[in-house]
């Protein structure tokens, strides 16, 4: 491009360059009626409405991307996943995609990722070939007493008694009531979700 590329060129002319943010002005150069300076009155290209969204689109976009983060969350769930990893993917900070995402899902997204390797932990203790500590390790968990703790939190009772339950307490209760009933809920969301 030569010599200062574009800014350079926008800036002998005296043009706005989004990547500068201003109006791009060589000192002592006067533009604009009345002789004054362009700088005084300049805004930035994003409050210039050039290239922005309106509000509803922004939010469609901002949920496009919670969605994606979500999704991850599924897919990746037995990975070393944390808050920090998921707001580094989608480009927010930590705080920022906390507050969105439980804004738009209604809980944070540690809880939705716990929620997610206790479902896969209650449908592996089921099967009943891998103890509670193998269990723990194969959904993600690193901690067997964060592990347990959750469990007993979400489930009602420690992964133990819950692998110790009869073999087959489904019988004659159709899948699609046995599922809502046993998917694991907080206990203050329980009121809520279950008066429904």
């Amino acid at each position: 491009m030569g010599r200062g590329g574009r800014v350079g060129r926008a800036r002998r002319r005296g043009d706005h360059h989004p990547r500068a943010g201003r109006r791009c002005l060589r000192p002592g150069v006067s533009r604009g009626p009345g002789g004054g300076r362009w700088t005084a009155t300049a805004r930035p290209w994003h409050d210039r409405g050039v290239g922005s969204a309106s509000a509803d689109e922004r939010r469609l976009r901002d949920l496009a991307v919670l969605r994606r983060v979500r999704d991850r969350i599924d897919r990746e769930y037995a990975q070393p996943l944390d808050v920090e990893a998921l707001a580094r993917g989608a480009n927010m900070s930590s705080g920022h995609l906390s507050r969105q995402f439980r804004q738009a899902f209604g809980e944070s997204p540690y809880s939705y990722l716990m929620t997610r390797r206790i479902e896969r932990a209650m449908a592996l203790l089921r099967r009943g070939d891998l103890s509670v500590t193998e269990v723990c390790f194969e959904v993600g968990c690193s901690s067997l007493g964060t592990f347990s703790t959750r469990f007993t939190e979400l489930v009602g009772m420690p992964p133990s008694a819950y692998r110790e339950l009869p073999d087959d307490p489904t019988a004659g209760v159709p899948t699609a009531l046995w599922k809502y009933a046993t998917r694991p809920v907080r206990n203050r969301e329980a009121t809520g979700r279950r008066g429904q």
